[in-house]
């Protein structure tokens, strides 16, 4: 792997860990249009390589602040964490037999929903 390519991922990283803590988005709202757009992935591969992050304990020191000023909610967080579990399983089950160009779409107007009901809600 290029070092160019290597620094653009861990910048890459770092702007979505950075804005995850900031706004607590996803990772994958902003990872898997750059890593697409930019490095080239195919859709398929772009979603599982960011799906892959959430293997490892990427958010622990931003999750440690939040704690510690009381913003975390432990119960709610484990309810969670066992329904993204099964809906993880059961959502890639369902990308990998949908062709590129629809993934893609589907995740272009989930974006796009997601966007406009932020912007008008008042």
């Amino acid at each position: 792997m290029e070092v160019i390519i290597i620094i653009g991922l861990i910048f890459l990283g770092l702007l979505a860990g950075y804005l995850s803590g900031l706004v607590g988005i996803g990772g994958g709202i902003v990872m898997v249009p750059v890593l697409v757009f930019l490095f080239g992935f195919t859709q398929h591969k772009a979603q599982g390589t960011t799906l892959a992050l959430l293997i490892l304990p990427v958010g622990i020191l931003g999750v440690m602040n939040y704690y510690k000023t009381g913003n975390v909610d432990i119960k709610t967080t484990l309810l969670l964490c066992l329904g993204f579990v099964l809906g993880s399983y059961l959502g890639s089950k369902t990308a990998i037999t949908i062709s590129q160009e629809m993934l893609r779409k589907v995740f272009a107007i989930l974006m796009f929903v997601v966007a406009i009901k932020m912007f008008f809600q008042k």
